[in-house]
């Protein structure tokens, strides 16, 4: 009866920790091929510009990084305004200079990427 018992208590740890070890190894990113087309939106509807930004966006807009326009600064937005939203949101798409297509954002439609400078840009 021990022995029984021991080997159910076993294979239940086995199995718990083959789902665990399946956990800390999932995947955490996504691979991008330039010329894919991207995901239109998450599952559960479009993001707000403000919930990508949180995402996707912050670590490099708050702080400026590699040449980034930081949030809501009117100085590092002012230049690249004055060409048109419509090329910002094309250059965010496609990516420009340090910024990589659709940023670190890969998942985001087109209409995320708009709401996320939108939100980066509002007030200025």
């Amino acid at each position: 009866m021990f022995l029984g018992l021991a080997s159910i208590f076993t294979a239940n740890a086995a199995v718990n920790s083959d789902d665990e070890i399946k956990s800390r190894i999932a995947p955490v990113g996504k691979v991008h091929v330039a010329g894919a087309k991207a995901e239109t939106a998450s599952a559960g509807g479009p993001r707000s510009g403000a919930d990508v930004y949180g995402a996707a966006c912050v670590a490099c807009h708050s702080s400026g990084v590699l040449g980034a326009p930081k949030f809501q600064n009117a100085a590092d937005w002012a230049p690249r305004l004055e060409k048109g939203f419509d090329t910002v949101w094309q250059n965010a798409i496609n990516g420009i200079n340090a910024m990589p297509p659709r940023g670190t954002c890969a998942d985001c439609s087109d209409d995320e990427i708009k709401a996320a400078i939108e939100h980066m840009t509002e007030g200025l």
